[in-house]
């Protein structure tokens, strides 16, 4: 278990719109009267007033965030050459905390495997789960899962000096073509629906699929999208994608089931990081990981229900 981090690295050099509209104490009397006339109630004394048996006062009440993660799977989770915790779960447990106590540094990380995530948020050994969990109706059963904060998929990538370079090509390799695959009992099923009469290697791990790879032995790995971004971006030149992607599903967090008042409190959070007031973290997250630019939000009407066009 990752001890609390303390320190002040995570906050921000410059002001920002949090900054300058939050109430000073010289203001805080005009704040009072405000609220007399308005019915709005001060932040503490609004806590005060919440369910006391929801999570979310009680991760208030205890001065820190419990967050059930990994170490061992870049961009997620993973260890940096320091050995501190890093990754786009780990930022996004970090901006839960700053929305819970305005300091991203009160969170403690319970450092877990795959298997455990359910069973932590069950047993109420942590209070939130950022480990790239996938979205599904039998894991809703048992736990709540908030909006997703990424869409992960799969995608074939290539070296950069192979003579493919988009779908199109790949496909009409036919049979020719070698695809690397980490071993499962679907993996043919799933690389087949991208490129129908690929020859499929299996390995036992994904890094000997990427020596499969680097070693030219196979033309193409198929790999999630978002790892293939990270090393895309972690070494600049080397590696290129079919710019196909497929199978598509969500990464959210999970917390206690029947618990709504912190479930919508950790979806605020989100929703806030990637459409309002925190979207500088949560883009600067995404171009660190994944080497993307995401585009600002839109003003006027909220982007996330306007219809596609394309």
């Amino acid at each position: 278990m990752t001890e609390i981090d303390e320190s002040n690295r995570d906050r921000p050099s410059e002001p920002t719109r949090r900054n300058i509209l939050t109430v000073s104490a010289g203001s805080a009397a005009l704040g009072a009267a405000v609220a007399g006339l308005t019915g709005v109630l001060p932040v503490q004394q609004a806590a005060a007033q919440a369910p006391s048996s929801s999570k979310l006062q009680e991760v208030l009440k205890r001065g820190h965030l419990i967050c059930g993660t990994g170490s061992t799977n870049p961009p997620w989770h993973f260890e940096d050459a320091s050995g501190a915790l890093v990754g786009m779960d780990i930022d996004m447990a970090r901006l839960l905390a700053k929305g819970l106590f305005t300091d991203p540094s009160k969170v403690q990380f319970m450092e877990q495997e795959a298997d455990a995530r359910i069973p932590s948020i069950i047993t109420g050994k942590v209070d939130v789960v950022f480990q790239f969990m996938t979205v599904t109706a039998g894991r809703a059963q048992q736990v709540g899962f908030t909006i997703p904060y990424y869409r992960e998929g799969v995608t074939l990538f290539m070296l950069a000096d192979s003579k493919y370079n988009t779908i199109a090509d790949l496909r009409a390799a036919g049979s020719s073509l070698r695809v690397a695959g980490l071993q499962n009992v679907y993996i043919e099923d799933w690389i087949h629906m991208a490129v129908p009469h690929a020859k499929v290697d299996q390995f036992d791990s994904e890094a000997n699929c990427l020596v499969a790879l680097n070693d030219h032995r196979v033309d193409a790995y198929m790999h999630d999208q978002s790892s293939v971004r990270w090393f895309m971006n972690k070494f600049p030149g080397r590696y290129k994608t079919s710019g196909y992607d497929w199978m598509p599903n969500m990464y959210s967090a999970a917390v206690p089931q029947n618990d709504q008042v912190w479930l919508n409190y950790v979806n605020i959070v989100l929703h806030d990081a990637m459409t309002g007031v925190e979207f500088p973290s949560y883009q600067a997250s995404f171009k660190r990981w994944f080497g993307v630019e995401l585009p600002e939000p839109t003003v006027g009407f909220p982007m996330e229900y306007t219809p596609r066009t394309t």
